[in-house]
Order: structure tokens, then C-alpha cells, then sequence
């Protein structure tokens, strides 16, 4: 993990001008290799060069095809557990008003406390803080639902309460998991960065047998390929970079639950 978290300490435009840069001098190199080449022995015939690069290109479309079904799908996993958990921590929230008091003020007055903690800013050292507190405060409504299950062992309301519980505390270890450790792998990432610096000198060493080139369509060559790799490293971040997973569910819902009386129904 230790390249993926390098890559995850520069920020999108880095990478990006770092990869372009690279890339850029990776072809360079590859084009002077391939005319020193033709120049050092003029009698040999190109061969199948031409074939083996647009073979190479076919397969590196391949891989980025992949790799970005593999961003995107943790993206939208991500972007879906908001939702879920905002749903979840609305509908404890109801529930908790069905519950006796004084422990249904107690709880509500901490779920009004923990939905703001689950929304997701790009300050890791905030977010560790809010994962922290958010446990601080699962454990203390835990523990007023455990009294009152012993007082009433038989209530149904609790029970649909306590599922609720249940189910929130989950999907907040869900989105931990998921936020930080459901990513591309990390072999894929540099196969996918090897492969494309290899592609690259390859176009570069076929034009340098050649003795012909376009560097108008190198560089568009580079510049799209990096977009596109630069794209699927901004998907796989959980929480930097230019995409980033909406937390308007929760924003929503930290509004709703300012308003709503006491005494709301069970959702």
C-alpha cells in the first residue's frame, strides 16, 4: 500500500503534469532510440514494429477499460452508502421516539450530535476525529438501549429500535471499510502506469525506425492517456481530489432532524 498512499499524497493536477512529464520524456527517449537504431543499421527491415504497437495500444485500452469499471464501482458503492446510512440514521431517529422517556430525549439529542460526524470532509485528521466520536456515541445510545431491554424485554418497539441501532453501527464500519481499504488494487495501478510508460516509448521507438512523427499527436496521445489514468486515481480517493462522493443526504438530513418534534412517529 505504500505506493498508493504515495500517489494518494500528491494532489489530482501533480499527478497528472508529473505523469504528462514523464510520459512526454518516456516517448522522447523511445523515438531517439529507435532512429539511433535505424541509423546504426539501415540494411534491416523494420519488421512487424507497426503491428506490435497497435497491438500494445489495443491492450492498453483494454486495461484502462477495466481498471476504470473497477474506480467506478467503488465510487458508486461509496456514493450509495451515504444514502443508505442517511436513510438508517433517519429512521432510528424516528423510531427513538417511540421509546419512554428521559431515554428518548437522551438518544435523539446524540443522533442530533453523531449525523453531522458522517459527513465525509477531506481532512483526514477531521475525519478520524468524527470516526472516533462517532464510536464515543454508538456506545453511549448502546448502552441506554441495553437498560432499557432489560426493563422491557418483551417491547416490540425496542426491538424495531435496536435493528435500527444495529444497522446504523453497521453501515458505519461499512463505510470505513469501503472509504478506505475497498480500492484498486495496488498491482493493478502500477501495471497500469508500467504498461502505458512501455506503450509509449514503444510509439516513440516505431516512429523513430520510421524516421517520422507527429509530436502534435504524441502529445494528444499522452495528454489522453494521462486524463484517463489521472480520472481513475481521482474515482479510487475517498476523499480528495476533483470527484468526490455528494453528502447531501446527510447534509438533509442534520436539517431534518433539527426540526422534527419529539413526538414523530415511527418511521
Amino acid at each position: 500500500m505504500r505506493f498508493q498512499y504515495f500517489v494518494d499524497s500528491l494532489s489530482i493536477v501533480v499527478f497528472f503534469v508529473a505523469f504528462t512529464v514523464v510520459a512526454l520524456i518516456t516517448s522522447e527517449f523511445g523515438y531517439r532510440f529507435g532512429r539511433w537504431w535505424q541509423m546504426r543499421t539501415p540494411e534491416e527491415k523494420e519488421g512487424p514494429t507497426s503491428m506490435i504497437v497497435g497491438s500494445l495500444l489495443a491492450l492498453m485500452a483494454f486495461l484502462l477499460a477495466i481498471t476504470m469499471g473497477m474506480a467506478s464501482d467503488r465510487f458508486d458503492t461509496r456514493r450509495n452508502l451515504v444514502l443508505t446510512e442517511a436513510n438508517c440514521v433517519g429512521t432510528t431517529y424516528l423510531r427513538a421516539g417511540c421509546l419512554p422517556e428521559p431515554a428518548s430525549g437522551k438518544i435523539r439529542e446524540l443522533i442530533r450530535e453523531y449525523a453531522p460526524l458522517r459527513i465525509v470532509t477531506s481532512d483526514l485528521a477531521d475525519y478520524q476525529r468524527k470516526v472516533a466520536r462517532s464510536v464515543e456515541i454508538q456506545n453511549k445510545i448502546w448502552s441506554i438501549a441495553e437498560e432499557l431491554a432489560r426493563a422491557t424485554p418483551d417491547s416490540e418497539v425496542l426491538t424495531l429500535f435496536i435493528t435500527s441501532l444495529n444497522e446504523m453501527i453497521d453501515l458505519h464500519q461499512t463505510r470505513i471499510t469501503v472509504g478506505m481499504y475497498a480500492r484498486v488494487p495496488e498491482t493493478i495501478l502500477i501495471l497500469l502506469l508500467i504498461c502505458s510508460m512501455l506503450t509509449l516509448a514503444m510509439v516513440g521507438y516505431n516512429a523513430g525506425l520510421t524516421l517520422r512523427r507527429s509530436p502534435l499527436t504524441a502529445a494528444i496521445l499522452i495528454i489522453v492517456m494521462g486524463a484517463v489514468i489521472t480520472l481513475v486515481v481521482d474515482l479510487d480517493r475517498p476523499h480528495k481530489g476533483f470527484l468526490k462522493v455528494s453528502q447531501q443526504p446527510l447534509i438533509d438530513l442534520v436539517q431534518q432532524i433539527g426540526q422534527l418534534p419529539s413526538e414523530s412517529p415511527s418511521k
